[in-house]
């Protein structure tokens, strides 16, 4: 691609083109990372029948102990956590805990695509989120994303036709809460950013308390949560399916801690709103590798309300990118 044909942010400079140059291929391929995730989640839950909670649990201690063993092997002083954010990283794991129990029981009871679809409608959630708790601007277009969003939200999941809520109650409601609890998390990403705090770092520990957190609701709630082990053996229910326990590896290692990691190393190349700009065609890419590998389809409806969330948030996109704009011209002028 042409330098002269990458959009430029006010004022960039040369280097700043570089990056973009260098950001966009990394993001892209961040993206594409991220989007086999629910696919590997899938595959799991329909080949070897395994529990949700219990899929959750070894994805995420999986995704510490990788993270752990990689920091202490090239970065040994990251393994350090200072006391002022013990409890601030205990929140940020339990939250990362309910986004991914509900995520991966939306997965196995809807499917790869679908629940992708659903998790980014934690765009409507976040700004209201946000308005509540930190007295953010909510102006027009924010206003008119979440109420796209929800309403897209509602055809995706069935939410409209009377019948799912007799046949899939549980995977209508798991698909909303993980765009919930997705806002959540991002939320205290943002914090976890004011803080200062090392990305690595935080997905070690946060990993680290959602793993903890899972294993002591699977053992103690297990029976009576959705997708729990009924008996602790069931914590190992892949038992000797040397494949299962491999693609499981594989989903902590190469989804989560590789696509996090381009995600990150993409944000230090691009603005932000760039990059969350193209993540949005990480629900397009989960349905055709969703296709492909799972044969799995959208009904005209779920694609039409797919087209809504993921249209309401490239208008977002584009509105905070232009809002930011107008906010450095106006700066520079007062200047």
């Amino acid at each position: 691609m042409e330098k002269e044909n990458l959009p430029q942010e006010p004022f960039m400079s040369h280097a700043g083109r570089v990056n973009a140059s260098k950001g966009y291929p990394v993001a892209v391929l961040s993206t594409v990372v991220l989007s086999t995730t629910a696919v590997f989640i899938r595959y799991l839950t329909k080949t070897y029948g395994m529990p949700a909670l219990v899929l959750a649990f070894w994805r995420d201690i999986f995704t510490a102990a990788s993270m752990a063993a990689i920091l202490a092997m090239f970065r040994p002083g990251s393994l350090r956590l200072e006391r002022k954010n013990t409890v601030f990283m205990v929140l940020y794991g339990l939250m990362l805990a309910l986004f991914n129990s509900f995520w991966t029981i939306s997965v196995a009871l809807n499917g790869a695509a679908v629940s992708t679809v659903l998790a980014y409608s934690s765009a409507a959630f976040t700004a209201l989120l946000a308005r509540i708790l930190f007295h953010e601007r909510l102006g027009w277009s924010k206003a008119a994303v979440v109420v796209t969003c929800l309403c897209g939200c509602a055809l995706v999941s069935g939410a409209l036709e009377p019948g799912a809520w007799q046949t899939n109650v549980m995977g209508i409601s798991g698909g909303i809460l993980s765009g919930l609890w997705y806002a959540g998390y991002n939320l205290m990403g943002r914090s976890a950013s004011k803080r200062r705090l090392n990305p690595w770092t935080t997905v070690m520990y946060t990993f680290g308390v959602a793993s903890c957190t899972l294993l002591a609701a699977n053992l103690v709630l297990g029976r009576f949560l959705p997708g729990g082990a009924v008996r602790s053996s069931d914590l190992f229910w892949l038992g000797s399916a040397t494949e299962g326990w491999f693609i499981l590896f594989l989903l902590a290692a190469g989804p989560t801690l590789a696509g996090f990691g381009l995600l990150n190393v993409s944000l230090n190349l691009l603005p932000s709103s760039v990059v969350n700009l193209i993540l949005t065609m990480e629900p397009a890419l989960t349905a055709i590798i969703a296709y492909l590998f799972l044969r799995e389809r959208l009904s005209t409806v779920q694609v039409a309300g797919s087209m809504l969330i993921l249209g309401s948030l490239v208008f977002l996109r584009f509105s905070e990118r232009r809002y930011a704009i107008v906010s450095i011209h106006d700066e520079a002028n007062r200047r």
